[in-house]
């Protein structure tokens, strides 16, 4: 981190107003992390007089991950949270949106001289058309305007692979598409990216910084910043090109070690991994002692693992929100949390400074403490964290409205370019039937696109319904004309730029994953796939489970499907993944990675309508429902 926007920064943030989070006296008297084998020490120090410095200071961590270009609010339900109320009812809260989410961290950092601003990956990358359009520039504009101190890799950074990524760090205008506004050069990140466990095959060394330190009045806190191992299967091969990603927990541990030699004794990962709590709502309490409570997920192995060194973790990747303790291999606890997706929520943690151990002070047993009697119920762990909602009600803050504005403005002559031609509605989210005529679109794009034997020689293709997030809509939306797709509408019905698989699943598996859209997690509340013409069946909604498909209707190309026999099937890296609770999906082999679905999509526009022959909503006849 180079010294002088730090320091600049931490006078800016130096503001004297109503203390935010409270500090709970008996953290400070609460012993070290013992991981480095301090004693108790003294606190005040002997000031013969003379005014000394508390033996701890505060330092407030505020953290956020996976934004994905979020600029503008998230429409529809990707830009709520759900929130539990005191009668124990859940309630789905509007939140995102850069220009809240600015005003949140600027109105939490008041009263807090140190506080330093931390993202888990995935700032960029399946973002929405304002950010994505322009390579996410706007985003960093955005985050470089928030003040973020420092953020870790994710996968979706790598999506147009090292060498774009290094451009988002170092700045320098697009290769291809050059500078976007006259006389302005993009100017790059001005907090560093984190990338300790992906290394150059070529030098083996990182990439980017593998840690950083932020300093203040002889305060230091070092941060790690890894992705997830895993990345090079869920991006795409030209992404990763001449790359390797290592295991995180043996990353974090050697960094740590390297840290500690350098007397850096307070640690924080960022972690572009995460877990899956018991309950989605943000505000649940992940320690609570129940069956079934807590958090599993990846994110648990990696915590136990880590060097009781690292004081906290800020994870991502699984778009959950959580604040749970995991214990070190010590024994201690220690935190990790995770504030969803999308700028919805931001988690605000105090971390206890020892000036003496140079330490962060870590309680031994959570809800001990001598002075529980002060508090409700047991004394809470130290570090003390919570995550907070970004709310739409607060007033937005002004330099992102124009920053959105002005992105706004050299976006729409691409968002208008015209894609193709309907001749009516063809509804995607608005429509309530299992099948939509947008999802038949949208696979058969897919199996369009991916069917030639040198794309991947799909035979059948699958859309998860939640990632349809718009209708396509007849009436003009701008200028263009009734009747005319554009750019900006296709990009809002699929703005995850998720990139297209193709893989081998034997006969048996893709009935398992028919029966898996209405039983185990999807039972209550059932996900059914959109599928491409060819593939047809019944579904019986008077069964229960995986009895609601009717097997022996399921046909190919009018042949029953063959529980041995190998598929090639197309679908998004999402659903390839296991996504939405299709485990089946997820057993795939031989995976070839194709293009996005949204370039199938367009490209499936334009060889199929044009401005006299427009394409008509399919009809919705593969899936047969009895009610």
């Amino acid at each position: 981190m180079s010294a002088t926007p730090q320091k600049n920064r931490a006078s800016r943030r130096v503001l004297a107003a109503a203390a935010g989070l409270a500090t709970v006296g008996a953290l400070v008297a609460a012993m070290p992390a013992s991981a480095h084998g301090r004693g108790h020490g003294h606190g005040g120090g002997h000031g013969h007089g003379h005014h000394t410095p508390a033996r701890t200071v505060d330092v407030q961590l505020l953290s956020f991950n996976d934004l994905h270009g979020n600029l503008e609010p998230p429409a529809g339900s990707a830009g709520t949270v759900t929130e539990t109320q005191a009668d124990g009812t859940t309630k789905a809260i509007p939140a995102g949106g850069v220009e809240y989410l600015a005003s949140s961290l600027r109105t939490a950092r008041k009263g807090h001289p140190y506080s330093i601003t931390a993202a888990g990956g995935d700032m960029v990358g399946a973002s929405p058309l304002l950010s994505g359009l322009f390579h996410d520039e706007p985003t960093i504009e955005a985050l470089n305007k928030i003040d973020l101190d420092v953020t870790s890799v994710g996968n979706h950074e790598f999506d147009e692979g090292a060498t774009e990524l290094a451009r988002l760090q170092n700045g320098g205008c697009h290769p291809v598409e050059g500078c976007y506004e006259k006389g302005k050069k993009f100017p790059g990140a001005d907090f560093p990216y984190l990338a300790a466990n992906v290394t150059s095959e070529k030098t083996g060394k990182p990439i980017l910084k593998p840690y950083t330190v932020w300093k203040k009045n002889g305060v230091k806190i070092g941060f790690i910043g890894v992705t997830l191992e895993g990345t090079p299967n869920i991006v795409t091969a030209n992404g990763v090109k001449g790359l390797k990603f290592h295991d995180e927990v043996e990353t974090i541990n050697k960094y740590a070690k390297e840290l500690d030699r350098q007397g850096v004794k307070s640690i924080v990962a960022l972690i572009h991994e995460g877990g899956l709590p018991a309950s989605s709502s943000y505000n649940y309490d992940c320690d609570s002692p129940g069956a079934g409570d807590g958090i599993s997920g990846p994110i648990t192995d990696i915590a136990k693992g880590i060097s009781p060194k690292v004081d906290a973790l800020v994870t991502g990747h699984t778009h959950q929100a959580y604040v749970c303790t995991i214990p070190d291999p010590a024994g201690n606890p220690r935190l990790v949390t995770s504030a969803a997706s999308f700028g919805r929520l931001y988690t605000d943690t105090t971390l206890t400074y020892d000036r003496r151990t140079g330490d962060i002070v870590r309680t031994a047993v959570k809800g001990s403490g001598k002075h529980g009697s002060k508090h409700h119920g047991p004394t809470p762990s130290n570090p003390v964290s919570a995550n907070h909602l970004v709310s739409r009600d607060q007033k937005p803050a002004k330099d992102m409205t124009d920053l959105i504005a002005r992105w706004n403005t050299l976006a729409a002559p691409i968002a208008n370019r015209p894609q193709g031609y309907i001749s009516a509605d063809i509804n995607g989210r608005g429509s309530t039937a299992p099948e939509k005529p947008l999802g038949n679109l949208i696979a058969d794009a897919q199996l369009e696109g991916l069917a030639p034997a040198d794309k991947g020689g799909a035979v059948v293709a699958f859309m998860n319904p939640g990632g349809i997030r718009a209708d396509l809509v007849y009436k003009a939306s701008g200028s263009e004309g009734d009747g005319v797709v554009t750019y900006g509408e296709s990009f809002t019905v699929q703005p995850f730029t998720n990139m297209m698989n193709v893989v081998d699943l034997t006969g048996a598996q893709l009935v398992s994953a028919l029966q898996q859209q209405v039983s185990g997690s999807n039972e209550a509340s059932p996900k059914i796939l959109q599928v491409s013409k060819g593939l047809t069946y019944t579904l019986d909604m008077t069964k229960s489970g995986a009895d609601r498909v009717v097997t022996d209707t399921i046909k190919l190309n009018g042949e029953a499907i063959d529980p041995g026999k190998t598929y090639r099937v197309a679908m998004n890296e999402f659903l390839a993944g296991g996504g939405d609770g299709f485990a089946a999906l997820g057993e795939g082999t031989n995976k070839l990675v194709g293009a996005s679905d949204l370039d199938l999509f367009n490209a499936y526009l334009a060889a199929h309508s044009t401005a006299s022959a427009p394409l008509d909503p399919p009809a919705t006849d593969r899936i047969t429902i009895v009610q």
